[in-house]
Formats: C-alpha cells, sequence, structure tokens
C-alpha cells in the first residue's frame, strides 16, 4: 500500500494515559516504529509533544474520545505541521486482540497511509465562541425547564395562573407571586397587583387565584424564582462575554442576521460551530452533509433506497430549528413558503429540517463571499421558477376537474362558467 506521510504518528488517548506509536524512517533507511505511554497532566502531555518533534513527525492522528482529546490537541497543534482529530467511526479496528498499543499503532497506520480524513476542528478564536455560545443555549434551556417546575408547582396548589396571564414570569404575575411568598392569598388583594392589559381580566384572576396555596409551596416557588433570577444573570453575562468574543467576527454576524429567523444570538451560535472560514468546506453540500442536515443516501445492486441522514453537528441543527421556526412565521419570504410547501405532505419535523437546509447554504454562500447578504427569493418563487403557459393549463384541468365550462372567445379572452349549485 503506498506510504502518503514518511513521518507520523497514532495517539491512543484516555482519560488518565496516552499511548503514541511514530512511524518514521531510521539512520540506515530502514521504516521503524516506536511506541511510548504518557500521563495525562501538562507536563506529560509536553513531554509527549517534545518526543514527537523529536523523530520530526509531521502529521499526528488521534481519535475523537469525549473532551479528553481537547488538550492532547490543543498541545500538539502548537509544534506538529499537521495535528488531525478523527472519526471514531472510520477507525474501527481489524478483529483480534485489543490492546492500547494496537488502537495507537492503527491509528498510525491509517494516517501513515492516507486512509482517514480529519474532522473540522475550528480555530482558537472561534472555539472561545463555541464554548460560549453552547452554554448559553444549556443555561437558557435549563431557564425554560425551571419555568415549567413553576406552572407544575402553582398547578398543584390550584393557582390557574397561566390559564389568564401569557406569561408567568411576567411583571404582573411576578407581583403576585412575591405577594403569595410574602404571605398574602386573598384573591381581590392579588388581582389588584395587575398592572397594563391584564387589569381587563381582573374577573377570571380573581378566579385563577382562589387557590390552596400553602406554606410548602411558597417554598418551593420562593426557590425557583431565585434560580431563576440567577439564570436571568447568568445570561446577561454569558452574552457580554459573548459579544468580546465576537469582536473580530462582527460584521460575519451581522451579514448572517439578515437570513429571516436567524437573529442576533443563532448568528453568534452558527458562527461558533461552522466558524468563518468556509473553505474548509469546498461546497454547501459539504457543510449541510458535515451538520446533518441533508437526507441520507443509500443505493445498492442499482437500486436507491431510504438512506439514514448522519448525525452531524447536533449544536447546528438545534440552532438551525429554531431559526426554521422563525423563519415559517414570517411573512412574503421564500423560508416560509418553502416550509408552508412541505409540512403539509411532509409533517413539520421534515420541513424544518429542510427549511434549516435553506438556512444554512446561505450562510455558507454568505459567510463565502465578502461584504454580501441574504438575498429572498420572494414567497412566490415557486409558482414563477415553473413555465406560466404550463400552470395555466393546470389550472384550467383542475377548473374543468370540478365541473366548471371553459370556453375561449374570438377577441382571444377566456369565459369559465362555474357550475350550478
Amino acid at each position: 500500500m503506498e506510504r502518503i506521510v514518511e513521518r507520523c504518528a497514532g495517539v491512543d488517548v484516555h482519560k488518565d494515559l496516552v499511548v503514541a506509536c511514530v512511524h518514521y524512517v531510521d539512520e540506515n533507511g530502514e521504516r521503524a516504529s516506536r511506541t511510548a505511554s504518557f500521563a495525562t497532566f501538562t507536563a506529560d502531555l509536553l513531554a509527549l509533544r517534545d518526543w514527537l518533534v523529536s523523530f520530526g513527525v509531521t502529521r499526528v492522528g488521534m481519535e475523537a474520545t469525549g473532551v479528553y482529546w481537547k488538550p492532547v490537541f490543543y498541545v500538539l497543534e502548537e509544534a506538529m505541521a499537521e495535528c488531525w482529530l478523527l472519526n471514531a467511526r472510520h477507525m474501527a479496528n481489524v478483529p483480534g486482540r485489543k490492546t492500547d498499543v494496537a488502537d495507537a499503532e492503527w491509528i498510525c497506520q491509517l494516517v501513515e497511509h492516507g486512509l482517514v480524513r480529519p474532522s473540522f476542528v475550528p480555530p482558537p478564536a472561534i472555539r472561545d465562541v463555541r464554548e460560549l455560545t453552547r452554554y448559553r443555549r444549556t443555561v437558557a434551556e435549563e431557564r425554560t425547564r425551571e419555568a415549567q417546575r413553576l406552572d407544575k408547582v402553582l398547578q398543584d396548589a390550584g393557582l390557574k395562573l397561566s390559564s389568564v396571564a401569557s406569561d408567568v414570569l411576567g411583571v404582573s404575575a411576578r407581583r403576585m407571586l412575591d405577594a403569595l411568598i410574602a404571605g398574602t392569598t386573598d384573591p381581590e388583594v392579588l388581582a389588584e397587583l395587575s398592572k397594563g392589559l391584564l387589569r381587563k381580566k381582573i374577573p377570571a384572576l380573581r378566579e385563577a387565584l382562589n387557590a390552596r396555596f400553602s406554606r410548602r409551596h411558597a417554598v418551593v416557588v420562593g426557590e425557583i424564582l431565585a434560580h431563576l433570577d440567577y439564570l436571568d444573570e447568568s445570561m446577561e453575562r454569558l452574552s457580554a462575554a459573548i459579544d468580546e468574543a465576537m469582536t473580530p467576527f462582527a460584521d460575519a454576524r451581522d451579514r448572517l442576521a439578515t437570513i429571516p429567523g436567524v437573529d442576533r444570538r443563532v448568528a453568534e451560535a452558527l458562527i461558533g460551530e461552522i466558524g468563518v472560514d468556509m473553505t474548509r468546506f469546498p461546497t454547501a453540500a459539504h457543510l449541510a452533509s458535515w451538520a446533518g442536515m441533508c437526507p441520507g443516501q443509500h443505493e445498492s445492486a442499482g437500486k436507491s433506497r431510504k438512506g439514514t441522514a448522519r448525525d452531524g453537528n447536533s449544536w447546528v441543527q438545534r440552532h438551525l430549528a429554531v431559526a426554521a421556526m422563525a423563519a415559517s412565521r414570517t411573512k412574503g419570504t421564500y423560508l416560509s413558503a418553502q416550509y408552508h410547501r412541505l409540512v403539509a405532505r411532509r409533517g413539520k419535523r421534515r420541513a424544518r429540517k429542510a427549511v434549516g437546509h435553506s438556512i444554512l447554504v446561505a450562510a455558507w454562500h454568505i459567510l463565502s463571499t465578502k461584504d454580501s447578504t441574504y438575498h429572498d427569493l420572494g414567497e412566490d418563487w415557486f409558482e414563477r421558477r415553473n413555465d406560466p403557459t404550463r400552470q395555466a393549463r393546470r389550472k384550467l384541468a383542475e377548473l374543468r376537474n370540478l365541473g366548471c365550462q371553459i370556453d375561449t372567445n374570438p377577441d382571444g379572452t377566456t369565459t369559465i362558467t362555474l357550475p350550478a349549485a
């Protein structure tokens, strides 16, 4: 088998142990192999780096093992010409005895003969944005769960506040909850705490607030509200840190935000996941495949069968799902028309994924072209792309099937007579 890399290494990574195998050419011009084990403390990883450099290694590959690969990768990428993170699915070992040394040797062979491809690892500046945006998304999801817990406790107490107020964490609802925690349980007094448009619902509020709110409920609700306040403050701090990290990419973020459904937060999250350098993805199709946003392909014996989409980047998929649902609610846009065209016959999940795919393709083109922004095709694109004459014939055929009489006049006009009722 052809040797692609003259001096390479394979690293088998574990939580507390790293096993490295090096293939190189010795002083006699013979092919040689060396294996060594290192701990995963920083000093030991630096020793691993120096050991690899001493053999003149130009490419090192390692398997993506949980989060344990990260400190190893970050140390080696500073000294290696090429540091590759490899997909575990692409490296299934041959049957037989499995050891850490055998795994490192196998990884080294795959790298040596060019049988694997590197996974996408963003540069350090993008990694900072990714870490912050992912944690902000986690905090936002935790806030949503905590708000749901609050409503469950209120339902347990018989408080039907969510049946009257659209937001149980709004200003009026929060004043009522604070009063309940303080010991006020009179529905008349609590209803008078409402503000704004909610005051029009005071009679309904009195009914909703007539409940059995005990001291137990007060303690739990108080803890939930305190936790929600903490999460809100955490979101603000994270957003400030993201704004600082996004300074070099502010222009790209603003251009991505021109896509319907993509707000500032989604744009920041997308940059954190895919970066701004689209040369890593030769085409938009490559990016969609990497993210798992395109259909799977399965062909055998000349027949195409239903394929399963690859797992892809789950964080990109989650952000695109949010953007797709927001885009589906916009007016007069291509993405909204695409969603409503598909949802009736394919279902919400597939329609949402199709719109997410379109958003990701648009993001690739925006980031690939300097100073470009989103150009909407319009909600009538699916009608305009077809031949008008063909559309007219199809519409007339539908009218005939409904029993309408269609006559062509001498002056070229058409008269349509509706069927009798």
